[in-house]
């Protein structure tokens, strides 16, 4: 990757596969609409000028596409946090990673302004935007606040949810340990959010939700410094999954308060 305009042989940040590639007058005869196009009358009684659409109407085909490439690009960039391609601390600019994509920097920029939102990286006027520097005490806090979110609502969850809804996030929970099998961290990440999303679901608390993924997200991007993660890890961490929802399933309380507090105190989920 590249900081400003430096490290010209670094690799792109980006998943596999998914980049590069870089008038009024003499009356005219009435013409059949094309695809999209609303007859003249139509148009006529509608009162506006054309091109102009009204609140609620769909918009143009190269907003969607644009739109299209900005989550492909935050999808790649989220892929090279988790994976450390992209460094705490470095600074890296719009341009300069748009060009690796082989985009404009218009939706790389768009899609950093999300991450900024996210707490995963630092506007830096004039230059880019530096990836966040994350230390054990931040790590340490997050997890923290993400036990005093899960911890109750998954014991509150487990005395009211019937074994087969349960059973039915097995598939999610079996996600979670082949990602680890390979170590796979960018697939690891998102089954594991996938996985903790589910649970809380059954909740019915939207809010809590979208909440508890934040500060999942911001607890996921790497460390400044410190051991990368192991595939052993992962696989310690995806088996807790396997086993919360064993427990859930069994209403066992004491193994579910154990499991999660456990889980949050680890590493990596």
């Amino acid at each position: 990757m590249e900081q400003g305009s430096a490290h010209d042989g670094a690799r792109p940040a980006y998943a596999p596969g998914v980049f590069p590639r870089t008038e009024a007058g003499a009356r005219v005869p009435a013409q059949a609409p094309g695809p999209g196009r609303a007859p003249a009358s139509e148009r006529a009684r509608s009162g506006r000028p054309r091109g102009e659409s009204l609140p609620g109407e769909p918009t143009a085909r190269r907003a969607v596409r644009r739109h299209s490439v900005r989550g492909q690009i935050l999808d790649a960039l989220r892929t090279a946090l988790v994976d450390g391609e992209l460094a705490p601390g470095r600074v890296y600019s719009a341009p300069v990673l748009g060009a690796r994509f082989g985009v404009s920097a218009t939706p790389v920029r768009e899609a950093m302004q999300q991450l900024a939102a996210e707490g995963a990286v630092e506007v830096v006027p004039n230059r880019g935007f530096r990836v966040s520097e994350r230390g054990p005490r931040e790590l340490a806090e997050l997890a923290q606040v993400r036990a005093l979110i899960e911890v109750p609502v998954m014991l509150d969850l487990a005395r009211t949810v019937p074994a087969h809804r349960w059973s039915a996030l097995r598939p999610l929970a079996d996600a979670t340990v082949a990602a680890a099998a390979v170590g796979d961290l960018a697939a690891y990440a998102e089954s594991d959010r996938a996985f903790h999303g589910a649970v809380l679901a059954l909740s019915g608390n939207g809010q809590l939700v979208a909440v508890a993924e934040e500060l999942h997200r911001r607890a996921q991007w790497p460390p400044v410094s410190g051991p990368v993660t192991r595939r052993a890890d992962l696989l310690a961490d995806a088996s807790e999954h396997t086993a919360l929802l064993d427990a859930l399933v069994a209403q066992d309380l004491a193994v579910v308060r154990a499991l999660v507090g456990e889980h949050f105190t680890g590493a990596a989920g």
